[in-house]
């Protein structure tokens, strides 16, 4: 049996125990805690005509289970669906079990839009967790707005955009593509780049402000730059190049599956990882490892917000019961994690506003706290992203990454730097 054979396995055995209503409450310690009043009125909180009756209201979950974004975009359903379970258990919102409604966009961006189209329009559901790929947030954005819905993103991206209807929880470019070279630069005393990425909206935009960055600001040199379509699987021209060219840093933002064959192949070129040549990806989470092999990526290093790694006590109690809920050898990643702080950010704003209605909710949200984040801590900026750590990891053999760096101060976020556009 395979390792994703297997994974696969001790989630469907984890549904049957949740079905039976034997999955494990999270740690108490987990929980924000709030001072649950009586629920209020339905017709007080839904003026709107949203799915919620006078118990429960029904979200949607909109990501890639099938096709090639599907290494990726499973761990954001996992956790999306633990912190609705550890929500449930702590009384719900506005005195409210949450249901949720999941799609699939099956790795195909008019699939997102239609899917998120049912599910603002048919389903009505009062908010909606989803997307991974810049393509597919950009498919699904004239819907939100459209039809006045709001998405929580939990992905990394390249920035150069703000909307009302989304929250952006992952980092953007100078969260996480300028600190990051900045970092390579400094403490590796970097020079030269080849720039590497799947051939789609969010590595095309982040190589722009990656190159902008190292010729513009940097003073340094790249040295190559191509792309691969998604689910590419054969890489052994751009490495020969790359072992011709002989870059100080391979910048690599591959996506989903092909990860698998770029640094099998990689390895097999007898590319050093570890002693030689230095390659920073802000793509591979250990999600994506999980398929890549811990052996075949060891030594890279990944400029990101979360490792599953952090030793602090909200993720220690995070990671306990994202095992317990869907199995020992489950991982968790940046976007994973991201994902997972979702669900809790519109539970608070909803709490705040008192009120499921979209613009009531959204007003509430700039400056709301999620003090228990496995992260440590994130706010809501104004600008609809979240104030966050950078932090640099390694990536060791089994898996996951050793914590090298992070910045002593949240990052403000700045989606449209100057300079970059």
């Amino acid at each position: 049996m395979t390792e994703r054979d297997h994974r696969s396995t001790l989630r469907s055995a984890t549904r049957r125990k949740l079905l039976l209503g034997m999955a494990a409450l999270p740690a108490a310690a987990l929980l924000p805690r709030a001072a649950y009043a009586a629920a209020p009125a339905t017709a007080a909180i839904n003026k709107t005509g949203l799915a919620v009756t006078d118990d429960a209201v029904t979200v949607g979950i909109l990501h890639s289970v099938t096709g090639t974004m599907a290494i990726s975009e499973t761990g954001s359903v996992e956790a999306e669906k633990l912190a609705i379970t550890q929500i449930n258990a702590a009384g719900g919102v506005l005195g409210r079990q949450i249901k949720f409604i999941q799609e699939d966009g099956a790795s195909d961006w008019p699939t997102f839009a239609e899917k998120a189209r049912k599910l603002l329009v048919n389903d009505k559901v009062a908010s909606v967790f989803g997307c991974w790929t810049s393509a597919s947030r950009k498919a699904v954005l004239p819907v939100f707005e459209q039809y006045d819905g709001i998405l929580y993103y939990p992905t990394f991206y390249e920035g150069l955009e703000q909307s009302k209807n989304v929250f952006y929880e992952g980092q953007e470019a100078t969260q996480q593509i300028i600190a990051g070279l900045n970092w390579i630069v400094k403490e590796k005393g970097a020079k030269s780049f080849y720039l590497l990425g799947s051939d789609y909206i969010w590595p095309r935009t982040s190589n722009k402000i990656a190159r902008k960055h190292i010729e513009n600001f940097l003073k340094l040199e790249v040295v190559g730059e191509e792309y691969f379509p998604l689910g590419s699987t054969e890489f052994n021209s751009v490495i020969n190049k790359i072992r011709l060219k002989k870059p100080d840093v391979i910048y690599a933002i591959i996506v989903g599956g092909s990860n698998v064959a770029f640094y099998k192949q990689l390895k097999a070129a007898g590319i050093d990882l570890v002693n030689k040549q230095k390659l920073l990806t802000i793509s591979v989470t250990e999600d994506e490892i999980l398929g890549i092999g811990g052996e075949n990526i060891v030594g890279a290093y990944a400029a990101m917000k979360y490792f599953q790694s952090l030793d602090n006590p909200n993720n220690k109690a995070f990671v306990k019961a994202f095992k317990e809920m869907w199995g020992p050898q489950s991982v968790i990643g940046d976007v994973t994690q991201a994902a997972y702080e979702g669900p809790w950010l519109w539970k608070l704003a909803c709490e705040k506003a008192q009120s499921f209605d979209t613009d009531k909710v959204i007003a509430a949200s700039p400056g709301i706290e999620l003090k228990t984040a496995p992260e440590g801590y994130v706010r809501i900026h104004e600008n609809h992203h979240l104030w966050s750590k950078t932090r640099i990891g390694r990536a060791r053999a089994d898996g996951q990454y050793d914590v090298i760096y992070e910045t002593p101060e949240l990052v403000e976020p700045n989606p449209f730097p100057k300079g970059y556009q």
